[in-house]
């Protein structure tokens, strides 16, 4: 993956900045409102590692998953499930018993499907989500249709001196932000490196990748794997920020909703993943407040987007950036023959 444009970066680390001082002003824009928002912004981020494990997939990889969601809904029903019932548990044994299980539930769903491609991947990955979502639905265990309830927030301690207050939506707030931010800066380091190039590789020609010596089923499955489990690490971050989770939660419909993001913002550029989901639920959220019939609203956006923004908001960026470097770039050529032009009718 190329270096991003010095432009983007500048408005990525811009919008990052805003983001870390909404809860300082916050509440000079928004008022009463303002921890509505603050909760809204904590949800997107989470949101927006969704869909960055999601580009991993489609947009670097080339395999379309239905199946984000499934390790979205399972370590949330982990965290709520292993948590005492009156009692915080420690985020040093939840955060490995989401990630690990979620691992394992994309390792094995991976290890059945990954050989299949096209239309019969997406429909192998709706088929495992819908059969852990009518698990969950039906489990007893689980709380059934109704859901189950975290009481108690992760505590995140050490020698019994507390870090991290979780129960703070502030705290959480800034929680979701770093993770967002290294969830992104990990993906794009891991692009860059040999094993990146060689899944972008595989979304150009597999053929080609197979017959330079290289395993395309072992690299798929590991971005299937790793997408899993940072889809999980989202799914945790959900359950601590709602004390909640339900059988939607794993259900392919979610999926679908985080893939329109993935598609509004723009395919495998990990960034159009953000800006994606931050436009998504800012129209869902503006439509909501104005109409009931927000969807309708919603439907023609998405639509319009995707006609006049076939590579989403993220492509119309780089084209700008591309754009702007190929004028800059012609003025300098233009500059320099002004300057040869000029030295020599002074020799002359």
């Amino acid at each position: 993956m190329h270096i991003l444009p010095t432009p983007i970066r500048l408005l990525l680390a811009l919008g990052t900045l805003l983001l870390a001082l909404y809860p300082l002003f916050g509440s000079a824009l928004t008022g009463e409102q303002h921890d509505f928002y603050l909760q809204k912004l904590t949800s997107i981020m989470i949101l927006a590692i969704v869909a960055l494990s999601l580009d991993l997939l489609v947009g670097i990889s080339g395999m379309v998953s239905l199946a984000q969601a499934a390790f979205f809904g399972i370590a949330g029903y982990t965290l709520v499930l292993v948590a005492p019932e009156y009692e915080a548990i420690s985020v040093w044994v939840a955060l490995p018993l989401c990630l690990g299980i979620s691992a394992l539930a994309a390792l094995v769903m991976g290890l059945l499907i990954i050989r299949t491609s096209g239309i019969f991947f997406i429909m192998a990955t709706i088929a495992f989500s819908q059969m852990l979502f009518y698990l969950f639905h039906d489990a007893s265990f689980a709380g059934g249709s109704d859901g189950a309830y975290l009481l108690m927030k992760p505590d995140v301690s050490i020698a019994g001196v507390q870090l991290l207050d979780l129960d703070n939506r502030q705290t959480l707030f800034y929680v979701a932000l770093a993770s967002l931010v290294g969830v992104f800066l990990l993906l794009h380091t891991f692009l860059r490196a040999p094993f990146g190039q060689v899944l972008l590789g595989i979304r150009e020609n597999e053929s080609r990748v197979r017959a330079m010596g290289y395993n395309p089923l072992f690299y798929k499955l590991a971005a299937f794997v790793i997408a899993g489990t940072l889809a999980g690490y989202a799914g945790m971050l959900s359950a601590t920020q709602y004390g909640f989770v339900s059988p939607s939660q794993v259900g392919w419909e979610l999926s679908a909703h985080v893939l329109v993001m993935v598609i509004l913002g723009g395919m495998g550029t990990l960034f159009g993943a953000i800006l994606g989901a931050f436009a998504f639920e800012g129209l869902h959220t503006g439509f909501a407040a104005l109409t009931p019939h927000w969807e309708l609203l919603m439907g023609l956006v998405v639509i319009g987007m995707v006609l006049l923004l076939p590579r989403g908001i993220a492509g119309l960026l780089l084209q700008l950036c591309e754009r702007k470097r190929k004028n800059n770039k012609a003025k300098a050529a233009a500059a320099v023959v002004g300057a040869v032009k000029a030295v020599k009718e002074e020799t002359l």
